[in-house]
């Protein structure tokens, strides 16, 4: 195989890639070549991926997200990524200020290759402008916060789209991503220990979160555009160089 026909089949693997930059879109793949790659790259896919692949599928959602501000302990961050995809919970936002976002791949067990996230913290960016950002897209921010004056999760409306903030280990969120959020949760605690770590509190409000959305609306799941979409990319991950399938597949079609 050629030299251009490798670089053709990255540059298609990267279009669909499951990390951006804040704002940077992902240039969708036409939906006719899309659809031609699934089928083709299906074959290489044993029958039990592509089945437990399409039942995820019909578990994903976007109703909730999660935005993760400055945790940096690689064990929590990756706990965090791993919670996530366990909950179906497609998206995750970082935000890097005075700290990398660094998560552990032994800890992680694998689950970024499945989710998206959406970097944030470059350049001028504040955590004030990706909280606005978030609303712009339809999501009520709100901060997990041990804070006695903050609802309680069960009391926590699942009516509209959540955006899940988390902060460090130590400090919580800081008082400026506290000032964006439109409400406050909390967990309530029974003993003399103030709050869960960052994971644990990211794994409890998703159980909860996602199993009443899931119950109470009809708009949980995703957008057969968007299935698709993910279809693709989780088909590549699950074949070894698959690029080199992909470009073969260009080349034999004669697609520039």
């Amino acid at each position: 195989m050629m030299q251009g026909d490798l670089n053709e089949g990255h540059n298609l693997m990267a279009e669909t890639a499951g990390t951006a930059a804040c704002g940077e879109a992902m240039t969708p793949l036409d939906p006719d070549l899309r659809d031609g790659l699934i089928e083709h790259l299906g074959g290489f896919v044993s029958e039990n991926r592509r089945q437990r692949i399409e039942r995820v599928l019909e578990r994903r959602t976007r109703c909730v997200t999660v935005l993760l501000e400055d945790v940096y302990q690689p064990h929590n961050a990756s706990a965090v990524l791993r919670s996530c995809e366990c909950f179906g919970v497609q998206d995750v936002h970082v935000f890097e200020g005075r700290n990398s976002y660094s998560p552990s791949p032994e800890v992680a067990m694998g689950a970024a290759q499945w989710l998206d996230l959406i970097m944030h913290g470059t350049g001028d960016e504040t955590i004030a402008s990706c909280c606005d950002e978030l609303r712009a897209k339809g999501y009520r921010l709100v901060a997990a916060t041990p804070a006695e004056d903050a609802v309680t999760l069960d009391d926590l409306p699942v009516s509209g789209n959540l955006a899940i903030m988390l902060g460090t280990e130590e400090a919580g969120l800081s008082a400026a991503a506290l000032q964006c959020a439109d409400e406050r949760v909390r967990i309530p605690m029974q003993g003399f220990t103030e709050s869960f770590n960052v994971s644990v509190c990211a794994a409890v409000m998703l159980h909860q979160l996602t199993s009443r959305m899931r119950a109470a609306r009809d708009d949980y799941g995703l957008s057969d555009e968007e299935k698709q979409n993910l279809k693709l990319r989780w088909y590549r991950n699950s074949i070894k160089k698959g690029h080199l399938l992909e470009a073969r597949y260009i080349r034999d079609r004669g697609i520039s």
